[in-house]
C-alpha cells in the first residue's frame, strides 16, 4: 500500500533529544516496582514509584499487557578453522506457525541474521549439545536469501545480513525450543553494550511471560511485579492479555527525514475471543502496558473494520482476493476514514470468530502510530523512555501531542533512567 499523500511532512529530526550514555540503565534495579514512575494527566507532570502505580489508574479500568515471552534467540556455531558464526533467530519460516515451530522436531526454518557471514561460505555447521545426558547434533544449513535485515540491528562489524536458515538435529524427542533454551543466548538490546548475563534470563521477561516467540521484552511490564497485580486486583482495576511477537525491527531508528519514508517491520498478533469480549465491557477505560500492547489494541479496530466491509460486500478488492488474510498495513489508519464504531468493529471480530469457530484472532500488523493518528481503543498507557528519533516516540507524541518535550524534559532534570532496563511512565489522557 503507498503511502498517503494527504499527511503533512513530519521531520524526524523534531523528535530527538539529548541522551547521554550515563542515563541509558544497563541493568533493572533489584526490586523491579521499586523503579520510578512519570504520571501525565491533563498537561501535569509528576512522579512516584512503580509500586504505587494502581493508585493512578481511573476507576474500572481494564489493564491490557503482552503475555509473550523472549526466547533465546541467538546461537553460536564454531567452524573446524575456528571462526565463530553467531546465528540471531528472527521469526518461524516453516513452520510459519510460532508454536509449531518452536514445537517442532527433526527440523525447522527461520529467517535469521547472520553474524560474521563472511566467514560462512555456505558449508553446513554442526554443534554438538549435551540435553538431559544426551547427546545430539545440531546443524544448520544456509538456504536462500530472505531479506534484508531491519538496519538498527545491523552491526557491521560482524557484517549482519538476515538469511532463511534450516535447523536440523538427531532426536526427535527434543523439539526446538529445547535446542533454544539449553543452547541458545538471551538477546538484550544492542545499545545496552554489554555480553547477556545470566541474570537477564530472569530481568529480561515480564512476571506474566508464557508465550514463547520475541526477540525483545514488551519492556513496559517489566515493573510489574505479583504484588503490583494483587493490588490492581484488590483495587477492581481488571486485567486482560494478548500476544505480539516483538520482533528485532523494534530497535530499528528512523534513518528517512520524512517519517512517511520509513517502512514500519510487520509483527504477528493473536487476540483471544475472551478479551475482545472484556475490551467490549470497558469502553473508554482501556489502559495499554508497554507500546507492543498499543499497536496490537488499536490493530484490532482496523481489523474488525476489514471484517465488517467484508461481510456487507464493500472491501476493496484487494482485500476481497485474499479474504483469509486479515492484515494492518501501515498506513490504513490515514488513507481510510471509516465511521465504523469502536464497538461495532470489536462485534466484527466476534462475529468472524464464531463464523469460522475459532477461540482467538491471528493477524499481522504493520501499523505506523504518529502524529495525526486517531485512538480508537485505548485511553491511556504504562511505556518506558524511548530512543531519539525512534517510532516509539513518535507513538509518545501522537497520544501526548506536544507534551512529549515537557514529559522527556522532566525526566532528564529528575534523574529518570531511559530505555528497557530504565524507569516508566503512565500516559493518561
Amino acid at each position: 500500500m503507498s503511502k498517503p499523500t494527504n499527511l503533512s511532512p513530519i521531520s524526524i529530526g523534531e523528535y530527538d533529544y539529548p541522551l547521554p550514555d550515563a542515563r541509558i540503565a544497563k541493568y533493572p534495579l533489584q526490586q523491579r516496582d521499586a523503579s520510578k514512575l512519570l504520571i501525565f494527566s491533563q498537561g501535569a507532570v509528576r512522579e512516584d514509584i512503580f509500586r504505587n502505580a494502581a493508585e493512578y489508574l481511573p476507576p474500572g479500568s481494564l489493564l491490557v499487557y503482552n503475555n509473550t515471552r523472549v526466547i533465546r534467540a541467538r546461537m553460536v556455531f564454531r567452524k573446524a578453522t575456528g571462526a565463530r558464526i553467531e546465528v540471531f533467530c528472527l521469526e518461524p519460516a516453516e513452520p510459519a506457525d510460532y508454536a509449531l515451530s518452536l514445537g517442532a522436531t527433526g527440523r525447522c526454518s527461520w529467517n535469521c541474521m547472520i553474524g560474521n557471514l563472511k566467514k560462512w561460505k555456505g558449508d553446513d555447521l554442526w554443534r554438538e549439545l549435551e540435553i538431559d545426558g544426551r547427546r545430539v547434533q545440531l546443524k544448520a544449513t544456509r538456504m536462500e536469501q530472505a531479506g534484508n535485515p531491519p538496519a538498527a540491528v545491523q552491526d557491521e562489524s560482524r557484517n549482519i545480513s538476515s538469511h532463511r536458515i534450516l535447523f536440523e538435529w538427531d532426536d526427535n524427542n527434543l523439539c526446538f525450543a529445547d535446542l533454544l533454551e539449553q543452547s541458545g543466548e538471551l538477546p538484550i538490546p544492542p545499545y545496552l553494550n554489554r555480553p547477556t548475563e545470566e541474570r537477564d534470563h530472569e530481568t529480561y521477561q515480564t512476571v506474566y511471560s508464557k508465550i514463547k516467540g520475541s526477540v525483545a521484552a514488551p519492556t513496559a511490564g517489566l515493573h510489574f511485579t505479583p504484588e503490583v497485580l494483587n493490588d490492581l486486583r484488590s483495587k477492581n482495576i481488571a486485567t486482560e492479555e494478548l500476544t505480539l511477537h516483538v520482533g528485532a525491527g523494534t530497535f530499528q531508528p528512523v534513518k528517512t527525514d520524512d517519517v512517511a519514508d520509513h517502512e514500519m517491520h510487520a509483527e504477528v498478533i493473536s487476540v483471544r475471543r475472551s478479551t475482545v469480549e472484556r475490551l467490549l465491557q470497558h469502553p473508554g477505560n482501556i489502559i495499554a502496558v508497554g507500546t507492543t500492547s498499543v499497536r496490537t489494541l488499536e490493530s484490532l479496530y482496523y481489523l474488525g473494520v476489514q471484517l465488517h466491509e467484508q461481510g456487507s460486500g464493500t472491501a476493496r478488492q484487494e482485500e476481497k482476493s485474499t479474504p483469509n488474510l486479515l492484515r494492518v498495513g501501515q498506513w490504513d489508519p490515514y488513507l481510510r476514514n471509516p465511521t465504523l464504531s469502536t464497538d461495532d468493529a470489536l462485534r466484527a471480530i466476534l462475529k468472524h470468530l464464531d463464523r469460522n469457530q475459532l477461540s482467538s484472532l491471528q493477524a499481522q500488523t504493520q501499523i505506523m502510530i504518529r502524529p495525526g493518528f486517531r485512538f480508537r481503543i485505548i485511553k491511556g498507557m504504562f511505556t518506558n523512555f524511548h530512543q531519539p528519533k525512534s517510532t516509539l516516540l513518535l507513538l509518545v507524541s501522537a497520544f501526548t501531542g506536544a507534551h512529549w518535550k515537557t514529559i522527556y524534559d522532566y525526566a532528564l532534570a529528575n534523574d529518570f533512567r531511559f530505555l528497557s532496563y530504565g524507569d516508566s511512565s503512565l500516559l493518561l489522557s
